[in-house]
């Protein structure tokens, strides 16, 4: 399955060494000069913010050393007094690494020492690369160490030292850079948590591989691209009432406020018409907040919140369009039960919301999902996806794109973990990344936002989009709308969810922000790109 045109790739490191043979075996390019050019990727990034002091280069014994020696190279012939410390001895280095080191103007790498990076104006982290996995043992743990200690700018070469290029994975201690220079193209670990907070910004270095190169099919970057396949409200007169309605379910006795702000997020998202199903007790909350839409009264269960015999109701209503279940939903297993019975039933796209997938986190209830003929699209945080496979919160989030994938496969859905970089999985094919400036992050924290979130994705999945984009679009705009309340209100830390909502019109009809992103990718000039 290729990669949709409206996602910028991110490579794994597989993907990226096939690109380099090809360039090699297939264009006859030399590895020497895709080393050249790395390296001079490297140098430039640290010209750009380096301070005054000397400069240090660690090194270690395989390419990404050999990237760093160039960088040293480069930068002593540009007249920086440069320090090269190799903690692993490089007498046995053959290829590449070998030539340049031969190469290397000046004092040879020396052994690092403890102290050795004091009062350095930069720190090149070039000691492991792309194709780390596991744990960083010593004595490179140490070397990580005393370079995170420091208050000098930190450059990583690739990938910064202790970070998993293919999942972000950081099993031990990983190098904290200010930025990373980073070959031919961005890598998945450099996007995803926790590696993601580790890379600083990511500039990409062109080093020469040629059109016709293998190409990524395994993940991408949600940029502005994605707003491009929203569709248009239909021509007045034109549509068939209902035909992209959709219906919001949940709440209960004690809380329905999250029913609301998804029927509100629906109806801006270009829903035709949209009904909010409630517990019966609860209608007196979302009718008078919502005159554009229907308000249905649901059997309730003795604690106030929704009666499996209220399904059958709901089911009914949702014949066309899509139905977005369970905000604030009842905590209580009759409401489970209700949640399992409308998600057996619906013959549209369900969307789930956090609250409810809580239904499905008892052993084989997710076989129910992914027996689903219609699309599933899961709404959840790193606690609810931890609960729903079992685990500890702790481990989904230390495995964030494992344990996505895991629920996805399973559930047979399309899953969005909200955090700080948003992670869009199908139950299949490449999957995609919304890396959030910090911001939006700090909007999106607001009660509620979560609810926003499933209504808009309820909009677009009962106007035809598909799952995957219905999500990433979603997203993307949620994560717009969230920076443009801010500045309405003047501070992220004081957005409500409400507010994403009034400026939902603006972000999806000119979503036209720079900030979204966290770590942007950016070319780096220097080297012809």
């Amino acid at each position: 399955m290729s990669l949709p045109v409206w996602l910028d790739p991110l490579y794994s490191p597989q993907e990226m060494w096939a690109a380099d043979l090809f360039a090699m075996e297939q264009r006859g390019i030399l590895e020497l000069e895709l080393a050249e050019k790395a390296g001079t990727g490297l140098a430039s990034v640290v010209r750009r913010i380096a301070t005054e002091g000397l400069v240090r280069v660690v090194v270690g014994p395989g390419n990404n050393g050999g990237d760093g020696l160039v960088a040293a190279r480069l930068l002593r012939e540009a007249g920086y007094t440069v320090d090269v410390l190799a903690p692993i001895p490089l007498d046995g280095v053959g290829g590449v690494p070998r030539t340049n080191l031969d190469r290397l103007p000046g004092d040879p790498p020396r052994p690092f020492e403890a102290g050795a990076l004091r009062g350095s104006g930069a720190i090149v982290d070039a000691m492991l690369g792309t194709g780390f996995e596991g744990a960083v043992e010593e004595p490179l743990s140490g070397v990580v160490a005393e370079i995170n200690a420091q208050d000098a700018p930190v450059v990583a070469a690739d990938v910064p030292s202790g970070v998993n290029a293919a999942t972000g994975e950081v099993e031990g201690v990983a190098v904290r850079a200010g930025a990373t220079s980073t070959n031919h193209a961005p890598k998945v670990g450099l996007y995803v948590a926790p590696g993601s907070r580790h890379a600083g910004t990511v500039r990409v270095t062109d080093i020469g591989i040629p059109g016709g190169a293998p190409e990524t099919r395994e993940a991408g970057l949600v940029g502005e691209r994605v707003m491009g396949l929203l569709p248009g409200r239909p021509a007045y007169g034109s549509h068939r009432p209902g035909s992209a309605g959709v219906v919001v379910c949940g709440g209960s006795r004690e809380a329905a406020g999250s029913v609301s702000l998804a029927a509100a997020a629906a109806l801006r998202g270009g829903a035709s018409r949209v009904l909010a199903a409630v517990p019966a007790s609860a209608t007196a909350v979302v009718g008078p907040g919502l005159p554009e839409a229907a308000v249905r009264a649901l059997p309730e269960n003795p604690a106030g919140g929704l009666a499996e015999a209220g399904a059958g109701a709901v089911l009914d209503a949702a014949s066309a369009g899509s139905l977005v279940l369970g905000s604030e939903v009842g905590s209580g297993l009759e409401d489970a039960a209700f949640v399992r019975a409308v998600c057996r039933g619906a013959g549209v796209p369900v969307v789930l919301s956090p609250q409810a997938l809580s239904a499905f986190a008892s052993r084989g209830l997710l076989e129910e999902l992914s027996a689903r003929a219609e699309p599933t699209v899961i709404v959840t945080g790193v606690g609810e996806l931890a609960e729903v496979l079992g685990e500890e919160p702790e481990e989904s989030e230390a495995h964030r794109l494992r344990s996505v994938r895991r629920l996805a496969e399973a559930a047979g859905a399309t899953v969005v973990l909200e955090g700080e970089e948003v992670l869009i999985s199908p139950p299949d094919g490449p999957f995609a990344v919304l890396s959030l400036d910090p911001s939006c992050t700090r909007s999106l924290a607001a009660p509620g936002t979560d609810a926003v979130l499933s209504g808009l994705l309820g909009a677009l999945l009962a106007r035809g989009l598909d799952p995957f984009a219905a999500a990433a679009a979603s997203m993307f705009a949620l994560s717009a709308a969230g920076e443009r309340a801010a500045g309405s209100v003047g501070s992220p830390d004081h957005t409500l969810a409400s507010d994403l909502i009034l400026t939902l019109p603006a972000t999806l009809g000119a979503p036209g922000l720079t900030r979204v992103s966290r770590a942007p990718i950016i070319p780096d000039g220097a080297t012809g790109r």
